[in-house]
């Protein structure tokens, strides 16, 4: 039998829905030796880790750490603490990622209201509002940076809104976290998750969670048992807390990178990075338009880290993304659901958010489409005025 070589992945510029590349430093954190996941020292890497997670989520909870898999397993740790069956809840759905939070909420055992809306559009407060005074859930959950559409919810009155009918709020900050504003306390977030992968700049593997205080009440009060042991907060919160009850083997080099990854945000400063992912979008998007390029989301709704543009008439969606990583070694996504065929979707999250990515892309966007390279001067006027 023979072998497979050394692996030597290609070089790649990751633009779209997810992964990102991971930023160099989070990379070299990866390289360090492993230690026990009980040993002293890793201890004291997951109290820093944890605390510099609230920082990152504006959040005094508790309850913050990450969850040892992806964002998906967020989502469901989120679901089946807070809900068990007979409960009552309502998931709002615009979008691929508000349909499996609805998939998810159902397999609990709980009564889900979908509350859909066409895709590329936000939800309105008023609309919820007459939702929740209909059908009083115990949980209201919803996509506050939509991957499929490029769709930003403002959910910054939603959590009061939420306790005024003594619902719990839970949020998907998968694609939003590290990118734009996320204000857990400010905005009366009762559960959020998000993943490692996008805007904290890490590889896939982790995903950062944090419940408040009366989230964790409704879990306290529950009559059956947490419908997933591996999820189960009562437990695994003893590991990550200051007991630390063996619950798994954490991935040891994983944590290592969201401590660098978070480290790196930090540093940086929120406002900052907000304002960086925006100045980008920015530049990326009036390079787009100058190729004839449109959005999903309407304006004032559309995100900056994730761009779902409408794939221009006479262009195939396959050959374009194969011709950009073969020729150009760049990746965006295709659409989802829905949008499959008739939707790009351009990531610039994290490490990603420079100029570099945005001119590098629009050159070489602007040859697929056969463009007259008024791409790149459009984007380097906003770069120039901002």
């Amino acid at each position: 039998m023979t072998l497979p070589g050394q692996l030597t992945p290609p070089p790649r510029l990751l633009l779209g829905p997810g992964p990102s590349d991971a930023h160099p430093r989070v990379l070299a954190a990866m390289s360090l030796p492993l230690v026990g996941h009980l040993d002293p020292y890793f201890l004291q890497i997951m109290n820093e880790t944890a605390e510099m997670l609230r920082q990152v989520y504006r959040t005094t909870n508790k309850i913050t750490f990450p969850i040892s898999a992806t964002g998906m397993a967020g989502m469901e740790a989120c679901l089946v603490n807070l809900l068990e069956p007979g409960d009552r809840a309502v998931v709002c759905s615009a979008g691929f990622f508000g349909g499996r939070m609805i998939d998810v909420a159902g397999r609990t055992g709980a009564a889900v209201t979908a509350m859909e809306q066409p895709w590329g559009q936000p939800f309105s407060m008023d609309r919820i509002r007459e939702t929740l005074q209909s059908v009083r859930p115990k949980v209201l959950g919803i996509v506050h940076a939509e991957t499929s559409t490029g769709v930003r919810q403002p959910i910054e009155e939603l959590g009061k809104l939420c306790h005024e009918f003594d619902t719990l709020l839970v949020v998907d900050a998968v694609t939003s976290l590290g990118c734009i504003p996320v204000e857990v306390d400010r905005w009366e977030i009762d559960a959020i998750y998000s993943c490692s992968q996008k805007g904290l700049g890490c590889p896939p593997g982790l995903s950062p969670v944090s419940f408040s205080q009366r989230s964790l009440d409704a879990i306290n009060r529950r009559k059956t048992k947490v419908q997933s042991w591996y999820l189960d907060l009562s437990t695994i919160q003893k590991y990550w807390g200051e007991d630390r009850v063996y619950h798994h083997t954490a991935p040891i080099t994983m944590v290592y990178a969201l401590r660098e990854g978070l480290r790196i945000v930090l540093e940086e400063g929120l406002e900052v990075r907000w304002k960086r992912h925006q100045r980008n979008h920015e530049a990326l998007k009036a390079g787009l338009a100058a190729m004839g390029l449109t959005y999903v989301a309407p304006e004032g709704y559309q995100l900056p880290q994730l761009n779902a543009v409408r794939i221009p008439e006479g262009f195939d969606d396959l050959p374009i993304r194969q011709r950009l990583l073969q020729e150009f070694s760049i990746e965006i996504g295709s659409g989802l659901g829905e949008f499959k065929g008739k939707v790009w979707r351009i990531g610039l999250m994290g490490f990603n958010s420079k100029p570099t990515a945005v001119l590098t892309l629009l050159g070489a966007l602007d040859q697929c489409l056969s463009g007259n390279g008024s791409a790149i001067a459009a984007a380097n006027e906003v770069y120039r005025r901002t």
